[in-house]
């Protein structure tokens, strides 16, 4: 019997005979501590965004705020759904066979790892290039980048993840055991199909054309902001680039960093899994890797704000003795200057008036 085409004992084979094993009492311990620890740092990241975005409402940061409160929401419901099933999996001492004879549990959790692991991705190059437009093109970001159409990026951005989630179910591949016997996902072990090649290096790729399009676009931004601290001869003007350029790559690499080794590890088991070297263990610890991204992902918005990096550089400049920047630089928005040098240099009205003066002056 094909166990891909039979939802009732599909993955059950793989307990028969699996090399990979885990302590259950660390196990559990670890689960549950990676649980509150996400769900304590995403809600705290979530009533700060909330009340920036109450701050903000009305100005172009407002977008922003509203990506990065989608994302911890995402996070949060992952730590949440995952964990949980995750925990109780551990609980029940990984006996599969005893409580998802229909394969129920397995397909959720299948579901919900696909869809909280790519949606947090698709959501970060969505940020990327929102901050990339707000700050090469701010006019256009200002007249075209409303509150309504980031709620519907928003929801082009889930329901996506939700289709490429829901694929292997619609086409009737159950979502399969791992040789863990501690979370389900696509087949990864005696990989001979192609449709179950397609599921693998479709997520992959996916998460990889996500990172590589925050990273070209956080790069962009980044150069840009460069260029207008260079130009700008207002001193006042500078701090806000320190702020964002910190921001944008922390974001960088917390996301390459803890999702890569598990993309990459995919891509190489849906290209040739018959001479694929990845262990039980290797893909285990390649999952940890990018489960840690969501408890991370928070702290890059609870740590690194203007209040905690002015308190930063206070201590940082009493411990060594070195005047650095001014402390009046901080009083400024982060965003709001770097869109308002650049509108300037953009505005057609600003190039009239420079074009305006050399006639004035030779009227006089």
């Amino acid at each position: 019997m094909n166990n891909s085409k039979s939802p009732g004992l599909a993955g059950f084979g793989i307990l028969k005979n699996t090399t990979c094993h885990t302590e259950k009492k660390i196990s559990v311990f670890f689960s549950i501590i990676f649980m509150t620890v996400g769900i304590l740092s995403n809600s705290l990241a979530i009533a700060i965004l909330l009340k920036a975005y109450q701050r903000f409402r009305q100005k172009s940061k407002a977008s922003f705020l509203l990506l990065a409160s989608g994302l911890v929401v995402t996070d949060l419901f992952g730590h949440l759904i995952n964990g949980a099933i995750a925990v109780f999996v551990y609980a029940s001492d990984k006996d599969w066979i005893r409580f998802n004879q229909s394969n129920i549990l397995c397909s959720v959790f299948g579901i919900c790892m696909v869809f909280f692991g790519l949606c947090p991705l698709f959501l970060g190059s969505v940020m990327a290039v929102e901050r990339c437009i707000g700050v090469t093109k701010p006019i256009f970001h200002s007249t075209k980048m409303t509150s309504k159409h980031v709620k519907m990026m928003l929801t082009m951005v889930c329901l996506f993840a939700v289709l490429i989630a829901l694929l292997p179910v619609l086409r009737f591949r159950a979502y399969q055991i791992q040789a863990s016997r501690t979370w389900c996902f696509y087949k990864t072990e005696h990989v001979e199909d192609w449709e179950d090649r397609f599921y693998l290096l479709l997520f992959s790729c996916l998460g990889l054309l996500a990172l590589a399009v925050s990273f070209l676009c956080n790069a962009v931004t980044g150069i840009t902001l460069l260029r207008v601290k260079f130009k700008s001869q207002q001193r006042q003007g500078r701090s806000h680039h320190f702020e964002m350029i910190i921001q944008l790559l922390a974001i960088m690499c917390v996301s390459c960093i803890c999702w890569s080794p598990f993309l990459v590890t995919m891509a190489r088991i849906g290209i040739n899994e018959s001479r694929s070297k990845e262990t039980c263990e290797t893909i285990l610890f390649a999952l940890r890797m990018a489960t840690w991204n969501q408890i991370l992902d928070p702290w890059v918005y609870i740590l690194l704000r203007k209040a905690v990096l002015k308190n930063l550089y206070k201590i940082t400049r009493g411990c060594c003795g070195v005047h650095i920047i001014n402390l009046h630089m901080w009083e400024l928005s982060s965003i709001k200057n770097s869109l308002k040098v650049a509108a300037i240099s953009e505005s057609p009205v600003s190039s009239k008036q420079i074009n305006l003066q050399p006639l004035s002056n030779k009227g006089q």
